[in-house]
This record gives C-alpha cells, sequence and structure tokens, in this order.
C-alpha cells in the first residue's frame, strides 16, 4: 500500500544532527583544553591547575546541579545565591558562636535549606506566583535574616580555629584528587540515576515538558514540582556548609556571586548529552566547559571583568542553545517519545492500569 501523493512526508533529520548536538559541548571542553594547553605549556597543564579547578569550581557545580533539578519542570529558583549565602553564615554562626558541635551545626543547617525548598515550592504552586517573582521574593528575605543574624558583619572563629574535621570537608584529598569533587561526581550520579532511570525523574520531565498530559497520567504535579524545589535547597544548604568550610569566615554578602555561575552551567548543560533537555550529566560538562575557560583566560592575564563578562556571555549563549535544542526535540518527536515512555498510568479501581481489563 502506497502513501498518496498529497501525504506529508516525514522530515528526516541526519544522524550526525545528533551527535553534534548530544557531545558538541563536551568536545568543546577538549578544544579549550588542548588550546589552553598549546598557549600556556607552563602553567596549564600542571597537576596544580586540575587540583584549582577540581576544588574552586566544585561549589559552583553543587550549585548549578540544584539550578538544574526545578528547571525540570519548567521552574527557577532564584533564591540560590541568597540561600547559600544564609547556610554558610549559619554554618558558622551556630559553631562559632553557639558552640554546637559542628555536625549537628551541620545537620540543622540542611535541614533548615530543606524547609525552605518547601516553602519555595509550595508558594510557587499552590501560591500560584511564577517563579521568577516567587524565589526573587523569598530569596531577599533570606538576605534579610543573613544581615540580621550576621548585624553586617562577618562571622570570624577565635584563636582556636574552627574544628579539623569540619574544615576537612573542603580541604582534605582522596586518591590523590580534592574531596569536593567526588560529592559533586556522587550527587551527579544520583541524579542521573533518579532523572533517568527512576520514575520519579521521568514524571518530572513530564511535569515539565507537558503539564497537561501529566496530570492526564494521574501525575500530581504541584507535588512533583514541590519536591524539586525541596532538593534544590537541600544541595543549596549542602553547598553553604561546604562553602563554611572552605573561607572559614561568614561573609554575608558572598553567596550572590554563585547565582549567574550556577544558571549558567544548568542551562548551558541543557543543550549537551541530552540536547533540549536538562540533565545532570550535561550539567556538570557544562561547569567543566567554564572552569577550563575560566581558568585559561585567568592564566592569560584577563582583568577582574572578564569573568562577569564570560559568565553572562555564556549565560545568553545557553539559553538561546537550550531553546533551540528544546525545539528541535519537537520537530524531531523526541519529546512525544518521553511521554509515551515515561510512568505508567495509575491504577483504576480495581487495581490495574488505566485502559485496561483487571
Amino acid at each position: 500500500m502506497t502513501a498518496s501523493p498529497s501525504s506529508p512526508r516525514p522530515r528526516r533529520h541526519r544522524p550526525g544532527g545528533h551527535l553534534v548536538a548530544a557531545y558538541g559541548l563536551p568536545a568543546l571542553a577538549v578544544l579549550l583544553v588542548l588550546v589552553f594547553t598549546l598557549a600556556l605549556p607552563r602553567t596549564f597543564p600542571t597537576r596544580e591547575t586540575v587540583d584549582s579547578i577540581l576544588s574552586t569550581q566544585s561549589i559552583p557545580a553543587l550549585l548549578a546541579l540544584a539550578a538544574m533539578v526545578p528547571i525540570v519542570t519548567r521552574a527557577f529558583d532564584l533564591s540560590l545565591g541568597y540561600g547559600l549565602g544564609l547556610a554558610h553564615v549559619m554554618t558558622l554562626q551556630l559553631i562559632v558562636n553557639a558552640h554546637w558541635p559542628w555536625p549537628l551545626a551541620c545537620l540543622a543547617v540542611l535541614a533548615g535549606a530543606g524547609i525552605v525548598g518547601v516553602l519555595n515550592g509550595v508558594i510557587v504552586e499552590f501560591g500560584q506566583i511564577d517563579s521568577f517573582i516567587a524565589t526573587l521574593g523569598t530569596g531577599s528575605m533570606l538576605y534579610a535574616v543573613t544581615g540580621w543574624i550576621t548585624g553586617g558583619a562577618r562571622i570570624v572563629p577565635g584563636p582556636q580555629g574552627l574544628p579539623a574535621a569540619f574544615t576537612d570537608l573542603y580541604d582534605s584529598t582522596l586518591l590523590g584528587l580534592p574531596v569536593p569533587a567526588f560529592y559533586v561526581l556522587a550527587l551527579g550520579a544520583v541524579l542521573w540515576l533518579v532523572l533517568e532511570r527512576l520514575p520519579l525523574g521521568r514524571s518530572l520531565y513530564v511535569v515539565g515538558s507537558n503539564p497537561r498530559a501529566a496530570d492526564l497520567l494521574g501525575i500530581p504535579t504541584r507535588r512533583y514540582t514541590v519536591y524539586a524545589f525541596t532538593a534544590s535547597g537541600l544541595i543549596t544548604g549542602f553547598a553553604g556548609v561546604l562553602l563554611a568550610a572552605q573561607l572559614q569566615v561568614g561573609n554575608p554578602s558572598v553567596g550572590l556571586d554563585y547565582l549567574l555561575p550556577a544558571f549558567a552551567g544548568a542551562l548551558l548543560g541543557s543543550t549537551a548529552v541530552k540536547p533540549g533537555r536538562p540533565n545532570a550529566l550535561g550539567t556538570l560538562v557544562a561547569v567543566a566547559v567554564l572552569a577550563v575557560g575560566l581558568t585559561g583566560i585567568a592564566q592569560l592575564g584577563g582583568d577582574f571583568w572578564t569573568t562577569p563578562l564570560f559568565y553572562g556571555g555564556t549565560l545568553l549563549l545557553a539559553v538561546g542553545l537550550a531553546g533551540y535544542a528544546a525545539r528541535r526535540r519537537l520537530r524531531t518527536g523526541t519529546a512525544a517519545r518521553d511521554l509515551l515512555t515515561g510512568p505508567p498510568p495509575p491504577p483504576n479501581r480495581h487495581g490495574g492500569a488505566q485502559g485496561t481489563t483487571p
């Protein structure tokens, strides 16, 4: 049976196009390494450079992963930077001024960060407030709490300093590499497993790609969005604890510097590995590209203003590429296949799946 001449022909796509879209960013990372190695043969290809990238970029990488989770549901958490500042200040406040044991202080900060994430999700979903406005408002309130706790001054430990076990959370090494790099790898692996292999992650993607389809499938969209914001808050709290161990001084305004790199990494990461949708591996690749680029520029003698210029330009490029990749997924039908292979329909009153007989 042949198709009628008037029937539309399916659009063909080159098989290499997907490979370029998926692995173009990792290839760019390799290219940048080669370029800076040739340009700076004495300083760039060294163990010190590798250790510096792995340690200094661990907190931006954690925040990029924190920003990525709500983006999966088409929401944005602009309170990340403010939450990071409050978490690291509160950690030092409890250890230095309240004399709490450092493990208990860290757990309290993580619990508080999780509560902040829940509140963000509730305000966005149940308050029906746009995520940009809602999280910007809660972030401003978090910044106010930070100023109230510190009085606008730094929290400086006494002559005895901070417990060595606490500072080792950031300063120690494992297998010859900075231990913060392993935190990032472990979190990236967990998020990849949840988003790519578990029904929870597939449901989050359905909520972000087609909320109406999520409702038809019986997915509680509001609850899953709250889950995403809660995960973002917990990751931000952990990054704040790590920042406190790194700086060892409470600075009430330090968190805002991490907001732009976080979204640049998360949005640029949605153009790699799984083009068109946010994903953990792509986010890690994007952070690596940004880290290599910034390190090379710094070693070439770039001025202080090159860092915000680089991040701002990368953010604009990332938004444009992410939008193009998402449109390409719709044209090729990949998004529709994701919906079809998503979570199974909810059980009906007879115990079977909807649309099936018991």
